[in-house]
């Protein structure tokens, strides 16, 4: 049994990719039944999921955050709405999964976006197209970290002129910033990935940015794509067949690792 655990938006283009996704998930995975359940915003609330799950007689279930980094969310609010839940709940186990990023899986599936946006994708044009990597942004500087060391790992393993990152919220640069700091590097085109896996507030303002820079290609979020479906099945797998790790907050919540 897998739940996804989504963030949630007032945007419902949210919910709608989340459950996109879901559905491309159980199609690589006959026999698995997959849920999805919220944080915030959207219904079902992800401890609403669980009940409902206990209530049928489910007893194990693998929860696992539609988050591409270990930051606040992940560390908090995740172990939070499952904890209180798993205490309500002693006759179901309820492992976390690990975040789905970072992974080669993501810039797999970056490439992929990037290509259907019509960005070229054949060596002469990577030499001369700036990327610039645009994500959410993190209070956590570890997690903006990662943004930025998944930016210096896809301009050597893609090939790209250069590959920048970009912030919606939090810090800086932001989207347009980076744009403009490509141009003057010496960039010919400039394509913005968006590193966020559904439309909300935060990918229309990337979005809002590349446009104001005059980018030359936006790319879609990352969503259903077929890379992000095998990952998330990877670390479902990874989840269900681990030892029951440390209990994190409150209650019987067990972490698979």
């Amino acid at each position: 049994m897998l739940v996804l655990v989504a963030h949630g938006s007032r945007d419902a283009r949210h919910a709608a990719t989340v459950r996109a996704l879901r559905r491309r998930v159980a199609a690589r995975r006959p026999g698995l039944r997959v849920e999805v359940g919220f944080l915030d915003f959207c219904a079902p609330p992800v401890g609403r999921v669980l009940e409902d799950l206990a209530a049928q007689g489910v007893r194990e279930a693998v929860a696992l955050p539609l988050l591409l980094t270990r930051a606040f969310h992940a560390r908090t609010d995740v172990p939070s709405a499952l904890a209180p839940a798993a205490a309500r709940l002693p006759q179901l186990t309820v492992r976390q999964a690990d975040v789905l990023g970072p992974s080669a899986l993501l810039t797999a599936a970056l490439e992929r976006r990037l290509h259907e946006a019509g960005a070229g994708l054949a060596p002469g044009a990577r030499r001369s197209t700036g990327v610039v990597l645009a994500s959410a942004g993190s209070t956590d500087p570890e997690a903006n970290a990662v943004i930025a060391e998944i930016a210096r790992e896809w301009r050597r393993t893609g090939r790209w002129f250069a590959v920048r990152p970009a912030f919606a919220s939090a810090r800086s640069p932001r989207t347009e910033d980076a744009v403009r700091a490509l141009r003057a590097s010496g960039a010919r085109r400039v394509a913005v990935a968006p590193y966020v896996l559904a439309p909300g507030l935060l990918p229309d303002r990337i979005a809002a940015g590349a446009r104001a820079a005059g980018a030359d290609v936006l790319a879609d979020v990352l969503g259903p794509a077929p890379e992000v479906a095998d990952l998330v099945l990877r670390r479902y797998d990874r989840a269900a067949t681990a030892a029951p790790g440390p209990v994190r907050g409150a209650g019987n919540c067990a972490i698979g690792h």
